[in-house]
């Protein structure tokens, strides 16, 4: 069951305190053309937790 919920689609605030950061920082990355795994979906970006978790232990995340 957990690998579902990590499976679902998550804003960007919900995003970023999975992950610890503040939204802006997200956003920064984003705009910066970062390697994180976003999606745009209509006018809000998203993301799934399972695919953060991939990005964060690749190391990319640590990469500026």
């Amino acid at each position: 069951m957990e690998e579902i919920m990590s499976d679902k689609w998550i804003g960007i605030e919900e995003a970023a305190e999975y992950m610890g950061v503040k939204p802006v920082t997200l956003r920064g990355w984003i705009r910066n053309g970062s390697d994180i795994p976003a999606r745009k979906i209509g006018k809000q970006w998203k993301f799934k937790a399972s695919e953060l978790d991939i990005w964060i232990k690749s190391g990319k995340s640590a990469l500026e």
